[in-house]
């Protein structure tokens, strides 16, 4: 079932692509990403939606946490109501992620069977390609074995140093202006733990896993950031943590702003304390006189 619904798709659109763009490995996996993207555009939608809808809900959470803090089944009964009202699925944020992942999965499996190149690599692979294809497609065995190496870059192969750097800086951006700050602390800080340790994760992941995924992993980012752009849920104030989106070195690293307005409070205190110094020396000398 899992070849059958995911793998074999992957596979030979992927060979397709690989043909008809000149068999060029590296755009055939750009188109693919970009197809992938498009396909799950709907279900980003629907997650937008459903941020929108939870962010705005949120102040009449907190009353119902409150007013029911010790009786957790009605407040559990109460909150239930207000997402039907209101007509959100608190599971539909999670959903784009959940299809993604067997995709994610699914594309590993894909590069590294299409790029077979020892005769049992190539037999192996040909058990997941479509024979019968209609005449205005590429054939699939015609074109094995596919090249990987585009620019000098293996794209079979780990890459372990400009892609890795691309992964981490693709998702922090994506997390940074997609993720709006949090008025909790509590909840804050943690968002700040997962925006630093996420991308970290990833590019650590993108050292061993063929530099294809790579590819596929900053295309999809870059794609999903444009498609945030366009529901207008990309946000310059998310990214810098300033209302006004001003660049801000602490908002961008995710670090809190208070820091860097304590200094400025210390500073603002001791010129009031030299003003009040001169007034009351002033006042002194003129009683003296």
């Amino acid at each position: 079932m899992w070849n059958l619904l995911i793998l074999d798709p992957l596979v030979n659109l992927l060979i397709w692509l690989y043909g008809i763009f000149g068999n060029n490995y590296l755009i055939a996996l750009v188109i693919l990403t970009v197809l992938i993207r498009m396909a799950l555009f709907p279900l980003t939608a629907r997650q937008v939606k459903s941020t929108t809808g939870m962010q705005e809900i949120q102040p009449k959470m907190q009353k119902i946490r409150e007013k029911y803090k010790d009786d957790p089944e009605t407040m559990q009964a109460q909150v239930m109501e207000l997402y039907r009202e209101h007509g959100i699925n608190p599971l539909g944020g999670c959903l784009p992620t959940l299809v993604q992942l067997p995709i994610l999965i699914g594309l590993y499996q894909a590069i590294t069977r299409s790029l077979a190149a020892t005769p049992l690599q190539i037999i192996d692979l040909s058990q997941h390609i479509y024979y019968n294809v209609p005449a205005f497609l590429p054939d699939p065995i015609s074109l094995l074995p596919l090249e990987s190496r585009v620019l000098g870059l293996d794209l079979s192969a780990p890459n372990r140093l400009i892609l890795p750097i691309l992964v981490v800086a693709t998702t922090f951006l994506s997390q940074r202006l997609l993720t709006p700050p949090s008025t909790d602390p509590q909840q804050a800080a943690m968002t700040r733990s997962l925006q630093l340790m996420m991308p970290l994760l990833i590019g650590f992941y993108s050292t061993v896993f063929p530099a294809g995924l790579s590819i596929y992993w900053v295309t999809s980012n870059v794609i999903g950031i444009a498609q945030y752009a366009v529901l207008g849920r990309a946000s310059l104030q998310n990214l810098f943590g300033t209302e006004d989106g001003s660049f801000s070195l602490a908002g961008f690293l995710g670090l809190p702003q208070q820091e860097e307005e304590q200094p400025q409070r210390g500073r603002g205190s001791s010129r009031s304390r030299s003003r009040s110094k001169s007034k009351s020396k002033s006042k002194s000398r003129s009683r003296s006189k």
